[in-house]
């Protein structure tokens, strides 16, 4: 299983990018998935996650203003961000778990996430 999130770039504040995450080796509409966020000198962060029935789940730090979403016959996750602002600058990646589901409390975790592409930066200027 490979991921490939592509998508990244500069943009101003208050601008929009969106990310996508290509999945090879398996179908995308029968596994979480998730997008991670690892700014400079801090920890990766969880940004937002889809479940097997399209529930979506985001940090409070990008809730309305990010949108996660999949698109089965492409096999590919996005990851819409509009309203950006500089503090969202960092290394986003996108991830998958072996199994197909993830507890929903357990979503956040980076460690429930086996799979992971090799990210994809985002830098947003003031």
């Amino acid at each position: 299983v490979q991921l490939q999130a592509s998508g990244g770039g500069l943009v101003q504040a208050g601008g929009s990018l969106r990310l996508s995450c290509a999945v090879f080796g398996r179908t995308v509409r029968n596994y979480v998935m998730g997008w991670f966020r690892q700014a400079p000198g801090k920890e990766r962060e969880f940004v937002a996650a889809i479940n097997l029935s399209g529930n979506t789940f985001y940090a409070d730090s990008v809730k309305g203003r990010f949108t996660i979403s999949r698109d089965n016959a492409k096999n590919t996750g996005y990851l819409q961000m509009n309203s950006l602002k500089p503090e969202d600058t960092a290394v986003y990646y996108c991830a998958a778990p072996i199994s197909m589901g993830i507890n929903y409390s357990d979503l956040e975790l980076k460690e429930e996430y086996d799979y992971w592409g090799k990210g994809t930066l985002v830098t947003v200027s003031s």
